[in-house]
């Protein structure tokens, strides 16, 4: 049966049809869906993992107990779980494992633009990189036997426009192996340096016959690696969703090597290839890893001298970059379409925290006090835009709440009192607990603000942790904040409601004069949730403007919220967008914003 899917949909799709069994994962753009299209599937156990590292301990554990297995992350969430990956790559597998990655390149929803291909080159797993829907589930549903043959995990790379676009798929049906018996095999699996040392020729030789499997191009009837001869001379050698744009363009007037086995790669397969054509081009997105491969092999070949480093590709750039060079290939077809411009400027559209965000209250305190922020990966570090300015960093996962103990035992004198850490609740589990235990142990003198917003908000709104609820909704275990942070050694903690400016100040305020470790969990339900009572401060319904009392300070602008605009001098608030929070409602000293039922009995009376 064929169907149009996603690439992360068909993803999940060949995993669910090569048997897997397991799936451990950390939501992150753009390898969420994976999971999320996972999760459906019921005979498949899936969960939310608290961070990478579990996922890929969970996945492979299971592995070993004889089921196969997957987990997924997003390319700066495999740094988080390469700790386990390296060894699990020596240590080899019992029942299949595969490890899903989605880079960004392009940074749409990411602080880099890391090639997770460098991964798979040094912890020396074979990873294969789908071009379209159709590869990813063909890919996937072969993973888990290619992992039991070569006794290995197995990592298959996508992208945000493999995971996020869209091609046919042919489905097929789920083929579930019955479980491999478990046994106990120290020399294999108890990673000391006396097995370890022994397992590493394993690994090497598993890496030669991967070569050969690559040069031979197919594996248990799908292509990896794939020859489309033409009648020119000129030859690229590509991978990924360079492979489509490099047939948008070129169609069928070049040769083309598509790369599907991109870890380990081929050598006889490209030196034939080579031989084939005049001029060699590699086409790959962010590093040389093909072309560098390609010149070790002593070929002459063009790539990054003409192509960049960053960014996403498209066909256009291929145009403008690769035509024009070509010798002897008909350009007809070839040249950048034209295309029309608007004659008006379009104004650009900021990325902004949403209407009734919780966020924004805390961080108009933080603003308005000019309080230092040590910030953090969320949707929070929307807090750094305009007008609040109030995040002055982020770098990772967690490192909100290790960078301001760092910050404060340098610069105490001038940071204690005026610094603080912003961490999303999910973040918080992710990584930073163990940044808090730092911070208890050494008797910091840090202010830690945990943004509980109820959900793991910029990815979609997954469950964590601390919601209470598993994947599929149903309840759960859930972790209580305040006890943790308690039980971590930390005396002060309170609550807030970032709903209500006058109490957000005064935490502030007095968690930074206080001369110990302490942590404000600043707590509401993110306003685009559906299934809980926000139980606004003031009221439930959207505000009004009334035009009779508002001045035109501007005063209620200053939070930044998009539901509000000015228009002849007065504020204008969008009742589409308005949920009521209240927050603009305490910034005006004139009383001006009212529900629509108080400013008709104010006309009336």
């Amino acid at each position: 049966m064929k169907e149009l899917m996603l690439g992360n949909k068909a993803l999940a799709r060949g995993l669910y049809e090569g048997g897997c069994c397991v799936a451990s994962s950390y939501p992150g753009t753009p390898s969420t869906e994976v999971t999320e299209e996972i999760s459906l599937f019921r005979d498949i156990y899936s969960e939310w993992a608290p961070n990478e590292k579990v996922a890929m301990e969970v996945a492979f554990g299971a592995a070993l107990a004889g089921k196969r297995s997957m987990c997924a992350m997003k390319h700066v969430g495999m740094n988080v779980a390469a700790d386990p990956m390296y060894t699990a790559s020596y240590t080899g597998v019992n029942a299949g494992m595969v490890i899903v990655v989605a880079d960004d390149a392009g940074m749409h929803s990411s602080q880099n633009e890391q090639d997770s291909r460098h991964h798979a080159i040094a912890s020396k797993l074979p990873m294969l990189e789908p071009g379209d829907s159709a590869e990813a589930l063909a890919f996937a549903r072969i993973a888990y036997d290619l992992s039991e043959e070569y006794d290995t995990p197995v990592i298959i790379k996508t992208c945000t426009r493999v995971a996020h676009s869209q091609s046919v798929v042919e489905k097929g049906e789920r083929v579930e192996k019955e479980r491999k018996p478990y046994e106990k095999n120290p020399q294999k699996f108890l990673m000391t340096p006396a097995n370890a040392i022994r397992r590493h020729p394993v690994v090497e030789e598993r890496t030669r016959k991967l070569i050969t499997l690559g040069n031979e191009c197919s594996y248990k009837g799908v292509e990896l690696n794939r020859v489309e001869k033409s009648a020119s001379d000129v030859g690229i050698i590509c991978d990924s969703t360079c492979y489509q744009y490099v047939k948008e363009v070129f169609g069928d007037k070049v040769n083309v090597l598509k790369i599907g086995l991109v870890n380990p790669l081929p050598t006889t397969l490209i030196l034939d290839f080579a031989d084939s054509v005049k001029s060699l081009w590699i086409v790959e997105e962010l590093d040389p890893v093909i072309e560098n491969h390609c010149k070790a092999l002593g070929l002459k070949v063009h790539g990054k001298d003409v192509l960049p480093l960053e960014w996403e590709y498209s066909q256009n750039l291929l145009r403008e970059k690769i035509v024009p060079l070509l010798e002897g290939i008909d350009r007809d077809g070839m040249e950048v379409p034209c295309s029309d411009k608007l004659e008006e400027t379009i104004p650009v559209r900021p990325p902004v925290m949403c209407a009734g965000c919780p966020h924004r209250g805390l961080f108009y305190t933080l603003s308005k006090q000019k309080v230092r922020v040590m910030g953090d990966i969320g949707c929070y570090t929307l807090g750094g835009a305009a007008p609040l300015f109030a995040m002055d960093n982020n770098l990772c996962m967690g490192a909100s709440v290790s960078m301001l103990h760092g910050f404060n035992k340098v610069g105490q004198e001038e940071s204690e009192g005026s610094t603080v850490a912003v961490i999303g609740d999910s973040t918080f589990i992710h990584s930073g607990m163990t940044s808090l235990a730092d911070i208890a142990y050494n008797l910091s003198n840090s202010t830690v603000i945990i943004l509980d917003n109820s959900i793991t908000g910029m990815t979609g709104h997954q469950q964590n942790p601390a919601t209470g609820l598993d994947i599929h909704g149903d309840p759960c275990g859930k972790i209580d904040l305040e006890s943790l942070v308690r039980a971590m050694g930390i005396q002060r903690v309170r609550a807030v409601d970032p709903y209500d400016l006058a109490q957000c100040d005064a935490a502030v305020k007095e968690e930074l004069a206080a001369k110990e470790p302490s942590v404000i969990i600043s707590r509401r339900p993110c306003a685009l949730l559906k299934t809980v009572d926000r139980k606004p401060v003031v009221h439930k319904k959207p505000l009004v403007n009334d035009p009779d009392k508002c001045v035109g300070c501007k005063s209620c602008m200053k939070v930044g919220c998009p539901a509000i605009s000015m228009k002849d001098k007065k504020a204008v608030i969008d009742r589409t967008q308005c949920i009521g929070c209240g927050i603009c409602q305490q910034m005006c000293k004139f009383d001006a914003l009212v529900t629509a039922e108080e400013l008709k009995r104010r006309k009336e009376g």
